[in-house]
């Protein structure tokens, strides 16, 4: 089992930046995969970014060249910089890891950007 911890959310203005924090309980150099998604209200929760074990990262269409993902596996924590943010960036941010076929989120943070 991993728990999640996510940090970092609050309240922006348009163009702004903000960093979230994913500290899982166990060392991530073990885990599948490593992702954010977000849910904004009356949407479905959809995939931001995602890393692999291997390092191989991916973005949704919206966030790429906004948003990059990270991870320091000596602190088993990964990390979304995300930046040139805009209103339809508001969401409640998770972070999710896949084991194997188990998957496993976090309590997920608040990002609000005003225009």
């Amino acid at each position: 089992q991993v728990q999640l911890v996510e940090s970092g959310g609050g309240l922006v203005q348009a163009g702004g930046s903000l960093r979230l924090s994913c500290t899982a309980s166990k060392s991530i150099d073990s885990i599948n995969v490593m992702a954010w998604y977000r849910q904004a209200p009356g949407k479905q929760r959809e995939l931001v970014a995602a890393v692999t074990s291997g390092g191989r990262t991916n973005y949704a269409d919206s966030v790429k060249g906004r948003f990059t993902l990270s991870r320091d596996n000596a602190k088993n924590t990964v990390y979304l910089q995300m930046n040139s943010l805009k209103p339809e960036d508001s969401a409640v941010y998770y972070c999710k890891a896949n084991l194997w076929s188990a998957g496993y989120w976090g309590q997920g943070t608040q990002v609000t950007v005003s225009s």
